[in-house]
């Protein structure tokens, strides 16, 4: 640590607006969260406007979201997003927003003391966080407690590693080019969709989510949370409703997002069996972001994934013409949903790692 003093954290509240006349340190927020993105990971996708942050931060229904920001001359040299789901009661989430020259002068110190406070006053017991990578040299990787994958070391990693944390998990950050020809994806689609046969059904909607739909859509997304690898993550079942799945669509509305969703029925249960999410911003031209992906554990190996990909894909090129790309994230030992996007094209760009720290 340096000798300049640590500049003590402030809580911000949120804006009735971006134009609003307090939005102020929201908007530098923004900024910063968006500099840091791009500067971890090295690719300029991960960011997300003040539209798309305010609309997630002023609804606290089922995600609380609190800004802590470090001033120095009246600017913020730093800041965390503390966060938690309302109705899953075991984690909380700390996001460390710092540029290069403000790591190790203690701002992310107190901001990991204070998610540590913060989460035993909530009566939890376990702290999680994420990192963003640049592929790196062997020589300075860390391995996560799953052995698969590996990221290179940083500022941010070894401030989790001073406080306890467990590197539990990698997450691959796969691109794949909107603008390169489909026919490649066409056949996909076809050969995936023989090979699901007539007991599965291929549905589509751009939200909001028709009624009908909703049901079977928000159980389908709660089983994100219980079929998707996650290591050694403490991972609640989350629970979806109807209700949840419209307020989740009005937040992308008010963020100024688009959604195509693409799900396959099982027709003789009515079940959503699998479902794919493409997510864009206000600005059309901008990348195009894969939020969730499924396949249900009792219906896989009918070849569901490369169907709700392939469609959506081929979908997007009607919603979103002018998007350049997708980017994904995707578990290193999520072998079958990286095979199918090895197949269709994606490569690495980046790297997310997961860290857990539970509480004594």
């Amino acid at each position: 640590m340096n000798d300049n003093a640590i500049p003590m954290l402030e809580e911000i509240t949120a804006p009735s607006s971006v134009d609003a006349a307090d939005a102020k340190d929201f908007l530098a927020v923004v900024e910063l969260n968006n500099a840091v993105c791009l500067l971890e990971s090295g690719v300029p996708d991960l960011a997300s406007t003040p539209q798309e942050m305010l609309a997630r931060w002023q609804d606290e229904t089922d995600l609380v979201q609190r800004y802590f920001v470090a001033r120095e001359g009246g600017l913020i040299v730093g800041a965390g997003v503390f966060e938690y789901a309302t109705a899953e009661p075991t984690s909380t989430n700390l996001d460390i927003l710092l540029l290069p020259e403000q790591w190790g002068r203690g701002i992310e110190d107190a901001l990991l003391e204070l998610a540590e406070r913060e989460t035993r006053a909530l009566g939890r017991r376990v702290l999680q966080a994420w990192t963003l990578h640049r592929p790196g040299k062997e020589a300075e990787l860390l391995t996560p407690a799953t052995g698969w994958g590996a990221v290179p070391e940083t500022p941010h990693a070894r401030a989790l590693l001073a406080h306890g944390f467990t590197f539990e998990q990698v997450e691959r950050n796969s691109a794949f080019d909107l603008q390169a020809p489909m026919d490649a994806i066409e056949a996909a689609y076809d050969a995936a969709l023989a090979a699901a046969g007539p007991d599965y059904r291929v549905v589509a909607w751009t939200v909001p989510t028709p009624p009908e739909w909703r049901d079977g859509y928000a159980w389908a997304l709660s089983r994100m949370s219980t079929d998707a690898p996650s290591g050694a993550l403490e991972v609640d079942e989350e629970t979806w409703d109807a209700e949840r799945i419209v307020r989740r669509d009005a937040r992308f509305a008010a963020g100024g997002q688009t959604v195509s969703v693409v799900g396959v029925e099982h027709v003789p249960s009515g079940t959503i069996a699998a479902f794919n999410e493409l997510v864009i911003g206000a600005d059309p031209t901008e990348a195009t972001h894969q939020y969730c992906t499924l396949v249900l554990k009792e219906h896989r190996g009918h070849r569901l994934g490369m169907l709700v990909k392939c469609a959506n894909l081929l979908r997007w090129r009607e919603v979103a013409p002018q998007s350049p790309r997708v980017t994904t994230f995707n578990a290193e030992e999520n072998r079958p949903m990286l095979d199918i996007n090895e197949a269709l094209g994606f490569v690495p760009v980046s790297y997310a790692g997961a860290w857990q720290r539970k509480l004594d």
